[in-house]
């Protein structure tokens, strides 16, 4: 499975993001996952896909992102707690400082939660001299396993 949104900002893999004017795209590390978020004009979810459809613009230093269009395959935890493909997120990245953002997600989806609701973290900038995103597969316990030699 992929992470999926918010999952995939709070895990403990980097991500980058590239600006233009018209999109912005988010790279995760984790298992090569990706996302556009268009600026110039809402795009309707047209397919269900892990990272949905989505939509950003900007309020004062804050970029906020509307995402649908989700597939129901998608976990929010380790735990396997789950969406449909009713998700709905509204995600506002907020620039505190050269090195820190804060996250701020609500997530509402009436064929799985009662009511929206909401998680705040920071997400802090890699320190590291030449950081970059490597490769990461998460491959399953089975495929890794060595057979002793005989």
């Amino acid at each position: 499975f992929r992470a999926g949104v918010p999952r995939a900002n709070y895990m403990p893999y980097p991500f980058q993001i590239f600006q233009t004017p018209e999109q912005i795209l988010i790279v995760y590390e984790y298992k090569g996952a990706s996302r556009t978020v268009y600026m110039d004009y809402d795009r309707p979810a047209l397919d269900a896909s892990w990272m949905g459809t989505s939509n950003g613009h900007w309020e004062d230093d804050t970029l906020v992102i509307d995402g649908s269009g989700f597939n129901d395959h998608l976990w929010f935890d380790r735990a396997g707690n789950f969406a449909s493909d009713a998700l709905h997120v509204v995600e506002r990245y907020t620039r505190n400082g050269p090195d820190h953002i804060t996250y701020d997600v609500t997530i509402e989806d009436p064929e799985v939660f009662t009511r929206p609701w909401k998680m705040s973290m920071p997400l802090y900038r890699r320190q590291e001299e030449n950081i970059q995103l490597l490769e990461y597969e998460c491959y399953a316990y089975a495929e890794t396993q060595v057979t002793p030699a005989r």
